[in-house]
Parts: structure tokens; C-alpha cells; sequence
């Protein structure tokens, strides 16, 4: 009787060990978000890695992305990437081509916007390791999707504690591909031009790309 005793207050105590981590892991994203939402605008320039050592692949590149509300403007892969608020413009200069397209509604569908708060739904929490990061301390939070049908094993995000931005972003696929994003630099409420989130379709007509339109 005693060991039955025993063996339900440790499960007991590891549930409620468990239960508190998921707490303190939503708490502090929840300081991440108030943080992003603070700002007028963000500016992030980061390293980009995708890894499969299976499949012999290992691809790195950098970028930045500039937010200010839903609206953006990303660099990336030798492309550009800009959403006015209602439309997705694709800019590919190697190509001289341009893609026009109306906002995706997939909710699942992680776009430059939602890369600083993409983790306020459809996750489970864990509190993971804290890492020291060239005398930063870095807190990382595990997230599980609650959608098993995702192709996403989990994502450990990575997060200064002491200005609650976001450092690293790792992904695991269930195809064994790990994508991993670090923020090399992070900006915020910097002068922005007033047509910064402006698409100037006469300019690259002039300029001789195609525009295509989906």
C-alpha cells in the first residue's frame, strides 16, 4: 500500500513539476510578445541554416527582414519580399520577374510579420535549457505543435532574458530537416521612409520585369 502511496505522489509531483514549467514558459513568451508589440517597427538582420544530413544538404545564407505592423520588406536568397497590408509582392532581380499575390490566409503559414510572435497559438510549452551566448543568457522554450499532422517535430526558441527579444529560432522536421534562424542584429523604432511598404510597379515595368499576377 505504501509503494502504491509512494509511486502516485512522485507522478503527482513530476505533473505538477511539469504543469508549473508550462506556466513559466508561457509567461515569459508572453513578455516576448508585449515586447514585439511595443515597437513601431523592428528591424532584424539574421543567419539562416538548413540542415539535413541525410539527404547531404547544408544550405547557409543571411538576411533581414524590416516589420512595422502586418506590413514588411525581406531580404533573402537574392530576393525581395514585400507586403503592403494586402498584397505580396516577390521581387527576384536574377529572374527580372515579379510575382503579385493576395495575402495568404493559412493560418499556419509563417510569414516575415509573424516570425516574432508565429509561437501565440498551436503550441504546447516546455522550459528548456538556459545557455550562456557570449555573456548573454539565453532561455530556450520548447514548443510542440498540436496539429500531429504537421510536418514539425518541435521548435526551440531561444530567448534573451534579459531584453526578451528573440535569438534563435530551431526547427525540427519530422523528415529529419533542421532549419536553425539567429538573430544577428536586432533594431527597433528606426526613421522609415513613407514609402518603404510602397510597391512601384511603374518602376520595374521601366525597368523591363515581367509582373506576374496570382
Amino acid at each position: 500500500m505504501k509503494k502504491i502511496f509512494f509511486i502516485s505522489l512522485a507522478i503527482l509531483s513530476i505533473n505538477l513539476s511539469s504543469a508549473q514549467n508550462a506556466d513559466k514558459a508561457k509567461a515569459l513568451l508572453d513578455d516576448v510578445y508585449n515586447k514585439v508589440q511595443s515597437y513601431d517597427n523592428i528591424f532584424v538582420d539574421f543567419k539562416y541554416v538548413l540542415n539535413n544530413q541525410e539527404a547531404d544538404i547544408n544550405d547557409e545564407t543571411r538576411g533581414d527582414v524590416t516589420m512595422q505592423g502586418d506590413k514588411y520588406i525581406a531580404n533573402f536568397f537574392g530576393a525581395q519580399q514585400l507586403f503592403d497590408g494586402s498584397k505580396v509582392y516577390t521581387i527576384v532581380p536574377e529572374n527580372e520577374e515579379v510575382t503579385i499575390e493576395d495575402k495568404s490566409e493559412d493560418a499556419d503559414t509563417v510569414t516575415p510579420s509573424k516570425m516574432l510572435t508565429f509561437f501565440r497559438q498551436g503550441h504546447t510549452y516546455q522550459w528548456d535549457i538556459l545557455q550562456n551566448v557570449q555573456g548573454r543568457k539565453i532561455q530556450f522554450i520548447k514548443l510542440i505543435p498540436i496539429d500531429t499532422n504537421t510536418e514539425i517535430n518541435s521548435i526551440l526558441l531561444g530567448i534573451d532574458a534579459e531584453t526578451k527579444h528573440i535569438y534563435k529560432v530551431i526547427e525540427t522536421g519530422k523528415n529529419g530537416t533542421k532549419t536553425t534562424i539567429t538573430v544577428n542584429s536586432f533594431k527597433t523604432n528606426q526613421p522609415l521612409s513613407k514609402t518603404l511598404f510602397t510597391f512601384d510597379e511603374n518602376k520595374y515595368k521601366e525597368e523591363g520585369y515581367y509582373i506576374i499576377r496570382n
